[in-house]
This record gives C-alpha cells, sequence and structure tokens, in this order.
C-alpha cells in the first residue's frame, strides 16, 4: 500500500521574494562576497545619482541666472543692428563724415559765391553746389565747392501762384546728393548759397545724434508771421537743416512721388517737410540754425545768442553788416576769424559784474561787449534788444518773434557802451580776445567809464563733450584790476553752487 505524501497548503507558499530566498540554500562558495559586492554596488549607483542630481541642478540654476541677465547684454535686435554698424556709431563723427550740399543758380553764384569761400575748404570739407546751369562767368573754382547741374525737373507740377518753380530743383537737391553715394557719409547738410555755415560747430551738435536713426534736424523760423504760413515743425531750408544718412536714403526713394502731391505748394523746405512727415519723422530743433527772416540790424540777436553752438546764417544779403564801418563781406571774415580760434565760443553771451564800481558787463564772445551802469539782472540780458525789423515790408515794427524781445533804446546816448570785436590771439595758455569802444557822437559825456577805451577778455578753448553738449551750462565771469582805458575780463567754469549775480 502506497502512501501518499501530504500536500503543503498553498498558505504555506513563500509570500516574497525574500522569504524565498531565506527558504533556499546558499551556494556552497563565494554567497556572501557576492552579496557584499552588490550591496555595495547598488549604494555606489545611489551615491553618483545624488551628484548626477545636484550637478544637474546646479547647472540648471546657473543658466536661469543667465537668461534673466541676458537682456543687458544682448542687442535687442541684432539684425537690424549689425556688428559693424554698432561699432562706427561709436567712432566720433568728424568734418569727413559731413556732406553739405548747396543749392545755388548760375544767376545768384557770381555774387554769392564769395559767402561759401568764408566757410568751405577744400581741404576738409566735403561739399557740392548744384546750380540750374553752368555759371555765367569764369568763376576760380579753386577755393569753391564742385558745381553739379541738377537734373531736369519739367514733369513735376507747380501751381502756386506767383512763386518760383526753381522750389521743386532745389527741394531735389536732397535727392540728387544722396544719390551721389559718396562714402562714409553720416549727415547730409544743406543750405542756401547765401547761408555762412559754422562748420566745426555743425559737426560738434550732429555728434549728439546716432546717425543711424532717422533723423531731421533744423530749426524754424524766429519769425512767428513765417512760422504759422508754413510750420512750426518745418525746417527752413535757408537756414540750413541735416537729414541723417538712414533717413536720406529712404527719403530718395520715395521723394519724387512727394513731389507729384505738393504742386501746390510754396518753397522746397515745405516740399521736404511734407515728405518727411509722410515717413512719419518730426522736426528735431537745434537753436543754433539761423533762418533770419528780419531785416536791419542784427545786433540784438547777436548780442544775446542762445545757449547753444552757432551753426549758421541765413539771408545775409539783406541785413546790415555785422560790425560798423565794414561792408558785409568783410565784417562777416572778422566774426570768422574769431570763430576759426574758438568756434564753440563764438557769441556765447557771458554776463560778469563788478560789484565795487556797480557795473555789467555782457559779453557775445567774439562779436561785442555791452557795459552797463548798474546792476543789470541776467534774466533781461537774456532777452533780445529789437535792432531789427520783421521780414515782411510794411509789417507792423513789433510784430511777434519766437523769442523774448525788450526795447532798443531810440536814444543812442542811453544805450548801453559797446565794444566791438577787433583781434584774438591764442597760445597754449589760452586765448586773448580783444573788444575796441565804438564811440557815438555826443554821447560821450554820459556814457559809464568814459576814459575805458578797450576790454580783453581771457579765456581757454571751448571744447564741450557730448554731454556738455547735451545739458550746457553757461559759464561766469570775472573783472579783474585794470588800468584806466582798459579792463580785463576773465570767462572760467562756474562753480557748483554759483549765481550769475551782483552780490548785494
Amino acid at each position: 500500500m502506497f502512501h501518499r505524501r501530504k500536500k503543503e497548503p498553498s498558505s504555506l507558499l513563500p509570500l516574497s521574494d525574500s522569504n524565498s530566498d531565506l527558504e533556499m540554500p546558499m551556494p556552497p562558495s563565494h554567497s556572501s562576497s557576492s552579496l557584499r559586492n552588490s550591496t555595495t554596488s547598488f549604494f555606489s549607483f545611489t551615491l553618483s545619482f545624488k551628484s548626477f542630481v545636484f550637478i544637474l541642478s546646479l547647472l540648471l540654476n546657473l543658466y536661469l541666472l543667465l537668461l534673466l541677465w541676458a537682456p543687458s547684454f544682448v542687442p535687442l535686435n541684432p539684425i537690424t543692428t549689425p556688428t559693424t554698424t554698432r561699432l562706427s556709431s561709436f567712432t566720433p563723427t568728424t568734418r569727413r563724415h559731413i556732406l553739405f550740399a548747396i543749392a545755388s543758380s548760375s544767376l545768384s553764384w557770381p555774387r554769392r559765391h564769395p559767402y561759401l569761400r568764408l566757410w568751405y575748404s577744400p581741404n576738409n570739407t566735403r561739399a557740392v553746389a548744384f546750380l540750374d546751369s553752368p555759371p555765367l562767368n569764369n568763376t576760380s573754382f579753386s577755393s569753391l565747392p564742385p558745381v553739379i547741374i541738377s537734373g531736369d525737373t519739367s514733369g513735376f507740377p507747380y501751381t502756386f501762384r506767383g512763386g518760383l518753380r526753381s522750389a521743386i530743383r532745389v527741394a531735389r537737391v536732397v535727392k540728387e546728393a544722396v544719390d551721389r553715394n559718396e562714402s562714409d557719409v553720416r549727415w547730409f547738410v544743406f543750405g542756401d548759397d547765401d547761408t555762412v555755415f559754422f562748420v566745426e560747430n555743425v559737426v560738434k551738435v550732429l555728434s549728439k545724434y546716432d546717425h543711424d536713426q532717422w533723423l531731421y534736424v533744423g530749426r524754424n523760423s524766429e519769425s512767428y508771421d513765417q512760422n504759422v504760413k508754413y510750420s512750426f515743425e518745418m525746417a527752413f531750408g535757408g537756414g540750413g537743416f541735416a537729414i541723417s544718412h538712414s533717413l536720406g536714403r529712404v527719403l530718395s526713394r520715395v521723394l519724387d512721388s512727394c513731389l507729384k502731391r505738393y504742386g501746390h505748394l510754396y518753397g522746397s523746405d515745405s516740399r521736404i517737410y511734407s515728405c518727411v512727415a509722410e515717413l512719419g519723422v518730426g522736426l528735431t530743433h537745434e537753436p543754433g540754425f539761423h533762418q533770419l527772416d528780419m531785416r536791419g540790424n542784427l545786433f540784438g540777436l547777436l548780442a544775446a545768442h542762445p545757449l547753444s553752438p552757432l551753426l549758421s546764417l541765413h539771408h545775409l544779403d539783406v541785413v546790415e553788416p555785422l560790425f560798423p564801418n565794414m561792408n558785409k563781406t568783410r565784417a562777416l571774415e572778422y566774426l570768422m576769424a574769431a570763430a576759426n580760434v574758438d568756434p564753440a565760443r563764438i557769441l556765447q553771451q557771458t554776463v560778469c559784474y563788478d560789484q565795487s564800481n556797480s557795473l555789467t558787463f555782457s559779453v557775445s564772445w567774439g562779436f561785442a561787449i555791452q557795459l552797463y551802469q548798474g546792476n543789470e539782472l541776467l534774466p533781461d540780458l537774456l532777452s533780445l534788444q529789437k535792432t531789427f525789423v520783421p521780414w515782411k515790408r510794411g509789417s507792423k515794427v513789433d510784430a511777434n518773434f519766437m523769442f523774448n524781445t525788450r526795447d532798443y533804446h531810440r536814444d543812442p546816448c542811453k544805450r548801453p557802451s559797446v565794444f566791438f570785436f577787433k583781434s584774438v590771439t591764442s597760445d597754449e595758455r589760452g586765448i586773448w580776445s580783444s573788444y575796441a569802444r565804438h564811440d557815438v557822437e555826443n554821447c560821450l559825456e554820459s556814457y559809464p567809464l568814459k576814459q575805458l577805451k578797450r576790454i580783453i577778455v581771457f579765456s581757454t578753448k571751448l571744447e564741450p563733450n557730448i554731454q556738455q553738449m547735451k545739458a550746457p551750462r553757461r559759464q561766469c565771469c570775472n573783472v579783474l584790476p585794470s588800468s584806466n582805458e582798459s579792463i580785463s575780463i576773465h570767462i572760467r567754469q562756474c562753480g557748483m553752487n554759483e549765481l550769475i549775480a551782483m552780490r548785494l
């Protein structure tokens, strides 16, 4: 009889691998060693994985920090602002970066080219003159800009009654100057043949701006009525205006289509303004450009020039000579002689006080000094004396201008004593400019310090950097001990808390 072995109940079967391992017999050899090795490998793997996670987390945090700081270092628009362009923006703007384009004609060229000789130099100034046809006489061109004959404009409409079609040709000077494709031009400056430019100051002022941006830089008229008639936001062309090379390229492509829409306008500058406005660009105002929509004596304007470099003077044919007892050309040569020595300081107004003698000196460097008896407050001296009359003949003498004015006394004997610029010298120590008294008949007895014949002004060359150009500050001066016939004035930087006023 066979006896069957009783089967174990299923509940007694192993429930886990661990229990199963305990039940299974151990290998006869290396069993304990294998267990130790597998345990060691497991812990090594665990430590390595934790180290990997830690390093990965650290790298991720560093990457996030870089992303947070990256906008401060990465260009916002690397496509439209390539590396070469950005590097060129940091190089200083010089004369060679500016091309002057002058509008003239065969009729006006013979009598106005002396103005161009005052500021143009074939060695260091880039300029071209656009004429309607070759000059009528054999003018010597050696010291004048090259002459370009303008293209035909007969296909463009002009409907302004009483106007001149030449306005279209002059407006197209902008396109013709840009289309010359001259190398390394950052700015195009446009003006008339009766405009005198102060080139070094133009360079300094335009250096404030980024020539890679679309910029239209100039100034409206000094006459309120002229601005009402045309626009307060238009750069008046005779006074000169500048267009950046980037805007110039675009304007050149669209100008002809614009000219067809504006046949009803009077002048060339109105057409340029309209086309620039259609491109969405506004005027950047620079007070140093002078349209000079006025007639007569410019003394009041030049003796209280704005705190800004002198850039241009226009309409010189219709104003009196800038200095007494000279013709217009000779007077301009005098002004340019001072400007060539210290261009940034020319016409800059400085006021200083001689408290011991109760005298006020208003210095317009390179032009004139006014001597007042008593204490004249600075704000009063900053307003312009109305020595000039409105541009439009027959207008009221008290017509509105775009600046503060004050009366110019009818009686010459009740005006301040005036000393006009005579000479300038310079060396490594500084600059000395001399001003001689301008006597008026029968008034000598009423003048303060009637024995005073000459004033000497000492200064160092004014070389403002871009930051000073953006935030200019008027300079101060001291009246120095002097002789009976001569007084010396020292112009200098103002102290931190110094006021331009007479101490009472």
